[in-house]
């Protein structure tokens, strides 16, 4: 049986948009709360699903669906769960929200050259091969429950306002009872 307190965030948002940075102040920010989420990192999973990825279509299908199927074990068995992936296709980020109930969509909105700027990894600059926004379309979603601007809010605001979300929607308790620590 899931244990209704348990919730996942799916953080999507083109690569170097602030979701990696986002990602780490909203788990402190739960924490904090007294809850430990399970951060399941596009690429840190890569490098076990996918050692030698191709990155395209049907790699990427298997990949979100696995990504998925995981984080939704983890909340069905009391774990908040946030993903932060880019996720390029709505219909990844679905799969995921079908399959879990208690769950949160967060786009952070940051422009292309923006992200080209920040580009920590790379990616833009290299010879990566079909990167969301330069080489493959991403698609945003189109009813997210928060809308984190990656090129105007620090990560610490943007945070704030998906726990604001969360406690709206009711995903978040006052009380004691919360999601299992991990």
């Amino acid at each position: 049986m899931a244990n209704k307190e348990a919730f996942a965030i799916w953080v999507t948002g083109l690569p170097a948009s602030g979701k990696s940075t986002l990602t780490k102040a909203l788990a402190t920010e739960l924490a904090a709360r007294g809850i430990e989420a399970a951060v399941l990192e596009s690429d840190e999973l890569r490098k076990i699903f996918t050692p030698q990825p191709s990155y395209d279509e049907e790699e990427r299908e298997r990949f979100y669906r696995q990504m998925a199927y995981v984080g939704g074990l983890l909340v069905k068995h009391g774990v908040a769960v946030i993903f932060d992936a880019t996720a390029n296709r709505r219909a990844y980020r679905q799969g995921a929200r079908d399959s879990i109930a208690r769950f949160l969509e967060v786009y952070v909105n940051s422009p292309l050259q923006v992200c080209i700027a920040r580009d920590p990894k790379g990616i833009y600059r290299g010879a990566s091969k079909n990167v969301p926004g330069r080489d493959v379309r991403y698609e945003p979603p189109e009813s997210p429950e928060v809308i984190v601007r990656g090129d105007r809010e620090t990560a610490e605001v943007g945070a704030q306002r998906v726990i604001e979300k969360l406690a709206e929607l009711e995903f978040l308790q006052s009380g004691r009872d919360r999601p299992r620590q991990l």
